[in-house]
């Protein structure tokens, strides 16, 4: 008996399903792979996102502060340099004598040159201690910085001309900051009549502008009818005309919500622990 072989008979059913599972393993591993490699690179990134995660202390005015930052983006030396310059540099930098009473005046008559020595000695400071400041190197900052130094210089010749105006108001002639400030320099250097018509015109501004307007205006009488009115008129014409005229001139960086704004913009997150107010 002759033994025929056997023929085995895959079909093409077989052969589909073999291969289609085939490929189904192929793909579900493929997805476990992608889904580690993400997984992974997001434990990757979180940890360097912890990593160069630095904290910034820092008070307001009735809050402490803890600021977050990018370390790859600041250090935090450039955001003390950026916080000094927007709560240490805001508004007038320089100190100097208030002068509102004859006693006043007369003590910076006296003592003009230690007041306007100690005036340089302090805008030098000022000055070196701004160009100092490593803000970070953001443009609105480095902005903020340069005007800073502008309005510190203008500050200072201002500042410089009123002491000495004091004692000698012709000094006012060439100041180069006093645009729309001419009447006031044009009395000052003028006889009394003309002075103590523009003090009174001064005054009757001041009162306007005042909750007790009859009161400053009794104060311009009684300084009018003294003995030293022409000092009470350098006085007034200096203080309250050409110097709060001179100091809306200087130009400085404005301290508002956009600054603030741009500030807390250095931080991803800040905690604030705030008193009442």
């Amino acid at each position: 008996m002759k033994l025929t072989p056997m023929k085995v008979v895959i079909t093409p059913l077989i052969l589909s399903v073999f291969f289609s599972c085939k490929k189904e393993t192929h793909v579900a591993s493929s997805l476990t792979d992608s889904i580690s490699y993400v997984k992974e690179a997001q434990k990757d990134s979180l940890i360097k996102e912890r990593q160069d995660q630095g904290f910034f202390v820092f008070e307001t005015e009735l809050c402490t502060n803890k600021g977050y930052f990018d370390e790859s983006k600041y250090t935090r030396d450039e955001l003390e340099a950026t916080y000094q310059l927007y709560y240490k540099f805001g508004g007038a930098i320089l100190s100097s004598p208030h002068v509102f009473k004859l006693a006043d005046l007369q003590e910076v008559r006296r003592d003009k040159d230690q007041i306007l020595k100690k005036l340089e000695k302090e805008f030098k400071e000022k000055k070196k201690a701004i160009e100092n400041l490593q803000v970070v190197n953001i443009p609105y900052w480095q902005n903020v910085k340069k005007q800073t130094l502008q309005s510190l210089m203008q500050e200072y010749e201002t500042e410089k001309n009123q002491i000495a105006a004091y004692s000698d108001p012709s000094v006012l002639l060439k100041d180069k900051y006093s645009e729309n400030c001419e009447r006031f320099i044009k009395a000052l250097n003028s006889n009394d009549n003309e002075m103590t018509a523009e003090w009174r015109k001064l005054r009757e501004e001041m009162s306007r502008k005042n909750g007790n307007p009859q009161n400053v205006m009794n104060e311009f009488e009684n300084r009018f009818n003294s003995p030293d009115k022409r000092d009470y008129a350098i006085m007034d014409l200096i203080v309250f005309g050409w110097g709060n005229c001179v100091n809306d001139n200087i130009q400085r960086p404005e301290h508002n919500t956009e600054m603030n704004k741009n500030f807390n913009s250095l931080f991803t997150k800040i905690d604030a622990e705030c008193d009442e107010p």
